[in-house]
Formats: C-alpha cells, structure tokens, sequence
C-alpha cells in the first residue's frame, strides 16, 4: 500500500509502501529499498501494533521449579505406595490447582511437600485405595498434627468432597503387608488373609466399645489385633509361646513399640469378659486368654453386660461394707468412757501435760492413712470406678497448681488469728529457748 505524498530522496519514485518490522512501523521505497521514514513509533499508540507472544520468541513458558519438585515428591510417593496409574494422574492434577490457589502459592517448602502427600491421601479416598493419614505422615517424616491441618485447610480452601474410609478396607490392606501365607511360612504359623482380618476387626470393635481406640493412633492397634487374631484362630503351643517381636520377624514386617501396651490393655477386657463365661470353670489370665477368644467374641454383647452388672454389684457390696465399718467405728468412738459432749470440752489439765492445746479431737484432723488417702483418689478419678473407661481417664495426668505470686510484704497486712497462735510460745518452749540462749551466752564468754 503506497503513502500519498511522499517521495524516495535517493530515487525519487513515490512508490513507497509501510513495512512492519516486529514491533516497529516503517515506511520503505519498493523501487531501491530504502528506508524514508524512520521513528514513526512514537507517533504509534503505545504498545505498538500487537504481536503475538509465540511469534515474537517462540520459547515455551517453562513451570516453577517449586511445581517441579513437588510433583517429583508426589510420584515418588505414589510409587513407594504403589498405587495405580489413575490415582497419580489425580494426584498431580491436583497437586497443580492447590499449588496455584493464592492460599498456597506463599507458603513454606516444608508446607508444600506436606500438600503434596494430602494430595495423594485425597485422591486415594476418592478413588478407594485404602491409606491411612499415619502412613502419610511416616513417608512425609512430619507431625500428623501438621499433616492433618494441611489437609483440612486444603479439604476447606479447594471444597473437595472426600468420603470416609471405611475401616475394613484399612485392616485388610495392613493385614496384607504380614506374610504368613502358605507360601512364606511353615504350615503351623500359616493363616488365611480374609480370616485374619476378620478376627482381627471383631477385636478392634471389641477395643471401640471398651474405649481402647479411644486417641489412639490405628497402626498399634491393627498390629496387635492382627497378633492375637493370628495366635487365636490356631491356638496350638507353637504360637503362644511366639512374642510380638518373632511373630514380626516371621511376618517380616516392622515391630511397634506402643504395640505392646495394646496387647496387654486388649487382653486385660478379654479377661473381663472371660470370667463371665459359664462353661469356662478355669481361671481366665492373660496368659489362656487366647484360648477363650473365639467365645468371647461370639458372646460379646452377652458378656459385656454380665460383665457390667457383675461390676455394679460388687461396688454395691463394697460401699455396704464401708458403710458398716463406718457405723461401727462411730459406735467405738462415743463408747460410755467419756461422752461426746466432754470430748469437745477443752481439758485444761491435759493441755498443760502436752505442752501445747492441740490435743482436742474436735479442732485437729487426723491424719489420713494410706487407705483412706488411696480412697480418696479413687473418688476423685471416676475411671478406676467403672469396668471400661477411656486411657486419658484412667491414667489421669495430675495438673499443675499455680504458685501464689510473691506479694512484697509491708508490715500492713492482716494477721489471722490462726497465724498468731504460731508465733505464741508454750511455757516448756519458752524454758527452752532461754535454756539455749544461756548456752549459747557462755559459750561465747569462755571463746573470748
């Protein structure tokens, strides 16, 4: 297109044309090539004219280094669980919109590989793989209480609708990891998967209703249900006199520490219960437990409220017996010697003999002895009164009293009556203070 009324000052032709020159207009002579105007740009609009991104560098827009190592991390987890191709896919995707949510993008590194493991726990549920929370936080080496925040705060920012794992999933997946099939083991430790895990879950809810679950972490649990399932279904010599640590290593799976106490709290109900058995004429213990355990748990419902009421009736005998000590202490204390009324009387003579009026039966307490003292904890903790009660209850942490402050003192503060009487010297205190001081006095003398 030609611009009318210009001419070529090396030629002179008028055919003179506007070329684009990426962002820049100029206007060139088509004859000889020359260039007639140049700097026209500043009486373009600002910008220039437009020019696509891809045709001006035509360099692709490369990710966050931060996006990259994240998702990396998410892979390396997802292989570590080894979960299906769908599942990573999902993950990623989402790893990628809660990385560039304003809510995240500012966030500590730290904070961001915990996302990347929410990611994962997320798209697991949705797509029911069975994962617990505990093994996200064990592959993360972080605080499940900072997993868990992450993930809630995730769950609520991105309005993401997760369903609840079910707790037969969860067990059968962990009874998975133990290997002690037919094909790993000799045929005496040998147990068939689907019956482990449901013995195992029946003990579990046996540990629900007798508050054992109760702010416990799952994987004790699980593995010492898992443990006594496996000795109950075939109670022969060989697995009871497996511990913990061999059946482990014969399962070839990690031994947990708190497994044990789980162990020991499970058997304790299990006892509970086994005395309640008609048919059973032994004494039941922890350590012939195991034999009575496919009973118990058939007949559970039964037995815990034989159990409990058994419980009821015993704590009734014990506080009519107290109540008959306590009547017949009372009837010893006001024997015809000496009246209740010259017991309160204050005895002049017997305060003299002792030095101090502290003899009166009605203005002393006695102390408490060990008896009464360990009653009196028990009624303070109402969990050692009941058959089943949570661990936070039973094993109560004492709470710390605050101190008084120092108060600075000024000389006008108000003295109590009781406070006076300390500071007062009976006669025989007295005789011995001035004894002393005598003493000391010459002493003193003989040095100098």
């Amino acid at each position: 297109m030609s611009s009318s009324g210009l001419s070529c000052p090396a030629c002179g032709s008028s055919n003179i044309i506007e070329d684009d020159l990426y962002s820049q207009s100029q206007l060139v002579c088509v004859d000889c090539g020359s260039v007639v105007s140049e700097g026209v740009l500043a009486n373009d609009p600002v910008g220039g004219t437009n020019v696509s991104y891809s045709r001006s560098t035509a360099v692709a827009r490369k990710p966050c280094m931060n996006l990259v190592k994240g998702l990396q991390r998410l892979k390396a987890i997802c292989r570590t669980l080894r979960v299906h191709n769908e599942i990573m896919d999902h993950s990623q995707n989402l790893y990628t919109r809660a990385y560039q949510h304003e809510s995240f993008i500012k966030v500590s590194l730290q904070k961001k590989e915990i996302l990347a493991g929410c990611c994962t726990l997320i798209s697991c549920r949705q797509l029911n793989w069975p994962i617990t929370m505990g093994t996200i936080s064990c592959l993360l080496d972080a605080d499940p209480m900072v997993v868990g925040a992450v993930y809630q705060e995730m769950v609520k920012i991105l309005k993401i609708e997760v369903p609840v794992i079910s707790l037969t999933d969860v067990m059968e997946a962990h009874s998975q990891e133990y290997k002690i099939s037919s094909l790993h083991v000799p045929k005496e430790f040998a147990e068939n998967s689907k019956d482990l895990t449901k013995r195992a879950l029946a003990l579990v809810e046996l540990a629900a209703d007798s508050w054992i679950v109760t702010g416990r972490r799952p994987v004790p649990i699980m593995m010492a249900s898992i443990f006594l399932a496996w000795q109950s279904l075939n109670p022969n010599k060989h697995r009871l006199k497996f511990s913990l640590e061999k059946f482990c290593q014969l399962a070839k799976v990690n031994k947990n520490k708190a497994a044990m106490k789980r162990i020991a709290e499970i058997k304790e109900v299990l006892c509970k219960l086994g005395k309640e058995i008609p048919w059973v004429r032994e004494a039941v213990t922890p350590d012939n437990v195991v034999r009575h355990v496919e009973d118990i748990l058939k007949n559970r419902g039964v037995l815990l409220r034989r159990a409990m009421r058994t419980h009821e009736d015993a704590l009734l005998v014990e506080c009519q017996a107290g109540c008959e000590e306590s009547q017949i202490s009372e009837l010893v204390d006001h024997s015809p010697k000496t009246s209740p009324v010259e017991e309160c009387e204050p005895n002049p003579e017997r305060a003299e003999q002792s030095g101090d009026g502290n003899d009166n039966p009605c203005t002393v307490p006695e102390l408490l002895s060990d008896t009464d003292t360990k009653k009196l904890d028990a009624e303070q903790n109402w969990g050692k009164r009941v058959l089943f009660a949570p661990p936070c209850v039973i094993h109560a942490k004492k709470r710390r009293v605050d101190q008084p402050e120092f108060q600075d003192v000024n000389g006008d503060e108000d003295i109590s009556d009781s406070e006076i009487d300390s500071y007062i010297r009976t006669p025989q205190e007295a005789r011995d203070f001035a004894l002393t001081q005598k003493i000391l006095y010459s002493s003193e003398n003989e040095k100098s």
